[in-house]
């Protein structure tokens, strides 16, 4: 008997009937975090989901990180539209957030 664990739908990958991203637990796991460790940050999975979610990721990895990459750019995209919106539209607030992200930096060594 198969399950289906990741299903594909609005665009992106989702662990079966819920709204979590298959993203989020994949970013997890290429961090290092053991399934174990992944499923207590997320309570509504069960360990055999984030199994199954880890092991569609294994045995699908260049499709996903494709997937992954483009979804990347597009964020970013989006990202710089937003910054050049608010520069044009309230040049005043863009230069405190650009002022505030400096003040933020560590220092380089």
């Amino acid at each position: 008997m198969d399950k289906l664990y990741v299903e594909q739908r609005d665009g992106g990958y989702w662990i079966t009937g819920t709204r979590i991203s298959l993203d989020s637990i994949i970013a997890a796991f290429n961090r290092g975090a053991a399934p174990e460790t992944i499923r207590r940050s997320f309570p509504l999975l069960s360990l055999e989901e984030v199994y199954g979610a880890v092991t569609f990721y294994v045995a699908n990895e260049n499709e996903i990180d494709e997937y992954l990459q483009r979804s990347d750019a597009e964020l970013d995209a989006q990202a710089g539209a937003r910054r050049q919106q608010l520069k044009a539209l309230k040049p005043e607030l863009y230069g405190r957030v650009v002022a505030s992200r400096e003040a933020t930096k560590p220092p380089h060594r």
